[in-house]
């Protein structure tokens, strides 16, 4: 595939995700937002037409496809206003990691489940003192014995209580160095002193976020996901998808936005034209269409240097696509409200919660100013300030 134009498979998967989305809708994510449950409809109906494992090996009953199909998938859901914020997480990170790095057997017993959504795996990286910052991690892992004891905090971890287990990221110490290196385990949700605490949050979301602590969870060797000296690789491994899935989260969040918007200005009337007749209503739409637009182009860029099995280069585009997605995200639902002003903040147009919702693609899972600097010092040279 070019990164440019779409395969015909890929076009239709996304007429068929888009036609499953338009079933569901809005009101239904509204609706199990407001009643405090998950919308497991959706993701066992989205489970079994295949697109939840589109990104997962064959082998292990997934699509066979890549972060490409993956984020295709989660767009359209998105566009049709029911996007699933756990795929960001369950196959995107935890599923390529495993797929890419675990043991036959962790491949084995996860990856079936994660596929058919049987199984869903919440990721642990953000710490209250470390943010994402893989170096100031101080969840630490010791061996005791043949297995490991695993200290530390997390916090804005999302779906912890609906999944079976949380890939954590943790640090080990180098028997050669003294340093601390990171690592990743599976620890089920209910180890012995791996306690979980649900935050209160603003945000409306099906998908709750929740403060983790481990106090001394023993884990047998097996818990460790791949190799013990390659804890950055495969660490960043998971992050790359994960910044293109929060890209295709936002386009998707953006495109709902924008089309309620673009509905409302070709039927209300005022003065005898439509307001989107005037282009003080029009150009704004148009400006958001192409930001939107061209956050996906570089969306499909990532997607297919990273699926392409180029790492470094998608790092860069990865952390570009989410940046990209997030300001033209911002700007749709922004410019959405304005359009349908004083309907703009009811709850019948479904438009306010996207307000406080479009910020998190600025925020999560990286700010825009960490991205800023990784732009600034890794594709421009410029000197750290940090």
């Amino acid at each position: 595939m070019s990164p440019v134009t779409e395969t015909e498979e890929h076009t239709a998967l996304r007429a068929a995700v888009a036609a499953l989305g338009r079933r569901y809708g809005r009101e239904y994510l509204t609706d199990a937002i407001r009643e405090g449950r998950h919308p497991t409809e959706l993701w066992s109906e989205a489970a079994k037409l295949g697109y939840l494992g589109v990104n997962l090996p064959e082998a292990y009953g997934g699509g066979g496809g890549g972060i490409a199909e993956l984020s295709l998938v989660l767009e359209e859901l998105g566009a049709a206003g029911c996007p699933l914020l756990m795929m960001v997480v369950s196959p995107a990170i935890c599923g390529t990691v495993i797929a890419r790095f675990g043991t036959e057997e962790q491949k084995r017993a996860w990856l079936p489940g994660l596929a058919d959504g049987t199984r869903t795996m919440a990721f642990g990286i953000t710490e209250p003192d470390a943010g994402s910052n893989s170096h100031r991690i101080t969840t630490t892992a010791r061996r005791d014995g043949a297995d490991w004891l695993l200290t530390g905090r997390k916090v804005f971890i999302s779906g912890v209580d609906i999944a079976d287990a949380t890939l954590v990221v943790g640090r080990t110490e180098d028997a050669r160095t003294g340093s601390l290196k990171p690592c990743l385990f599976i620890v089920p949700r209910d180890a012995e002193g791996f306690g979980r605490r649900q935050i209160d949050m603003e945000l409306q979301s099906a998908e709750k976020q929740f403060e983790l602590t481990l106090d001394d969870v023993r884990l047998p060797a097996g818990a460790l996901v791949g190799d013990e000296d390659a804890g950055l690789l495969q660490l960043f491994a998971g992050l790359n998808p994960e910044r293109v899935m929060t890209a295709a989260f936002a386009i998707g969040m953006g495109r709902f936005a924008l089309s309620q918007a673009v509905e409302y200005a070709r039927e209300r009337t005022v003065w005898k034209a439509p307001i989107g007749a005037h282009q003080a209503v029009a150009h704004p739409l148009a400006q958001a269409h192409i930001e939107l637009e061209l956050a996906r182009l570089m969306m499909q860029k990532a997607a297919f240097l990273y699926d392409s099995g180029d790492d470094v280069a998608a790092g860069e585009a990865a952390n570009m696509a989410k940046y990209a997605a997030g300001e033209a995200c911002v700007k749709a639902v922004d410019q959405a409200v304005h359009t349908l002003g004083g309907n703009g903040l009811t709850r019948e147009f479904g438009l306010a919660s996207l307000i406080t919702a479009s910020r998190v693609a600025r925020i999560a899972p990286v700010s825009r100013e960490m991205i800023l600097n990784y732009v600034s010092h890794q594709s421009l040279g410029l000197p750290k300030s940090y």
